[in-house]
């Protein structure tokens, strides 16, 4: 009897194409990391669960990895779970490895993660995120929160993707505010407001009030806050407007004004004061970011991040750091979805080696081989058809050249079978156009 197959919510599985401009994403962004000195590494997929559940509200959120005929009697085995982040898993490699690392320690690092959210456009219970961190050891400086919405920057400007925006906030500016105006539980109220946008002033002031302890009046001063956004750094006055005082609502202003003011010096427009960023996990201490694209505004941040000064410690020693992470399964997601990203063919294979007759497939198979060692991509036919069956071949897959090797002395020639022309051609010169050279990505 047949099975029937039916997908997996949430784990998204890619075609050909999908997945070549998937690599590409991938090959951009690892450009960008390395070109400003970040180091690659990769840790384990799972995290020992109390690691896991110690970082925020996470809880409902983490796979628990367990072996099928599982004793209930042993505890380890239900003591793993699956990393939902890369924060986590990279701030216990940081104190494992502490005594073989170079501090300022800037790493990169591109990976798969679980997450037990509810599967929607853009959202996946399987992801892939591509990180960068600095970390330091018992202190780091500020710089690194000016560099790093730098390099995503640029990272995301190397993509066939739509402009962006980085959005930035200091969780001292709103912790100092907070207790500027009395708010009991500071933590609940950021977490309350860090859902602003998925259920609105009304509820989120609600949610302040009923998880922070706050009054009417300071839930409504919470919202004033986060209604304050600004390109530059006059944010600062309209936060000083609200009457609110305190010396942590100061340091974080002055810190956040830092942050916009480098990023308007690198690129215009880039970066953007937004108050109502706050980040819902707990380990964030400092600078806050999210980021749109624009006309997707509404399908929420592709990246997100921030300063964390007590995420990693080894006894009396600590790691602090500051880390953004670019959701590259989201943004892919979101623009598949819209049907906004197309290759301009299914295979790299960018020439097909035509074969006269079974007799000479080695003399392709030279041919192609020579190609290749020019970082040509070349396939041979896989049946030596008439050449018009070949052709088709070719065109079925999205090949935009054939080459026909020479008989009885007379010289190869090569096929551009979308205009038809043909030209004698040597396989260690002849070069393809640049742009076909390899599938080029369209953004609609």
């Amino acid at each position: 009897m047949a099975t029937k197959i039916a997908p997996l919510s949430g784990f998204p599985e890619y075609l050909p194409a999908q997945r070549m401009i998937e690599q590409q994403f991938i090959a951009k962004i690892t450009r960008t990391f390395e070109l400003y000195g970040f180091a690659p590494i990769e840790t384990r997929a799972v995290e020992p669960l109390e690691t896991l559940l110690s970082k925020g509200e996470t809880s409902k959120e983490v796979y628990v990895l367990r072996r099928l005929q599982a004793d209930p009697n042993d505890a380890s085995d239900a003591s793993l779970g699956l990393h939902f982040d890369l924060t986590v898993p990279f701030a216990r490699y940081v104190v494992e490895n502490a005594g073989k690392l170079q501090f300022p320690f800037r790493r990169y690092q591109i990976q798969k993660v679980w997450r037990g959210e509810r599967p929607q456009e853009g959202r996946y219970r399987e992801f892939t995120q591509a990180d960068i961190d600095i970390v330091d050891r018992d202190t780091l400086g500020f710089q690194a929160d000016i560099e790093l919405p730098l390099v995503i920057g640029d990272a995301l400007s190397s993509l066939p993707i739509p402009p962006v925006t980085i959005q930035v906030n200091n969780r001292k500016l709103v912790e100092g505010f907070l207790r500027g105006v009395g708010v009991p539980d500071t933590a609940a109220a950021m977490r309350a407001i860090d859902k602003l946008d998925k259920v609105g002033p009304a509820a989120a002031g609600d949610l302040i009030m009923a998880t922070a302890g706050a009054t009417d009046a300071q839930a409504k001063a919470c919202l004033a806050l986060a209604e304050i956004s600004a390109p530059d750094a006059g944010f600062a006055d309209a936060v000083r407007a609200l009457g609110v005082s305190d010396p942590l609502l100061d340091e974080g202003l002055e810190e956040l004004v830092r942050v916009v003011d480098a990023a308007a010096a690198h690129r215009p427009g880039l970066v953007v004061a937004q108050l109502k960023i706050a980040r819902g996990l707990d380990y964030y201490t400092g600078t806050v970011y999210e980021t749109v694209m624009k006309g997707y505004e509404r399908s929420g941040s592709i990246t997100s991040g921030g300063r964390y000064d007590n995420l990693a410690s080894s006894g009396a020693e600590r790691f602090p750091g500051n880390g953004l992470s670019i959701g590259l399964s989201r943004i892919l997601g979101i623009l598949f979805g819209a049907g906004a990203l197309t290759a301009s063919r299914q295979v790299p294979t960018c020439v097909l080696v035509a074969v006269v007759d079974e007799e000479s497939r080695t003399a392709s198979n030279q041919i192609a081989a020579a190609l290749r060692a020019r970082d040509i991509a070349a396939e041979v036919s896989p049946e030596a058809a008439k050449f018009g069956k070949q052709i088709r071949y070719a065109d079925r897959r999205g090949i935009p050249f054939v080459w026909f090797p020479g008989a009885d002395g007379a010289a190869d020639e090569v096929k551009d079978i979308r205009s038809g022309d043909q030209v004698a051609a040597d396989a260690g010169t002849w070069a393809p156009p640049a742009d076909d050279l390899y599938p080029q990505i369209t953004l609609a």
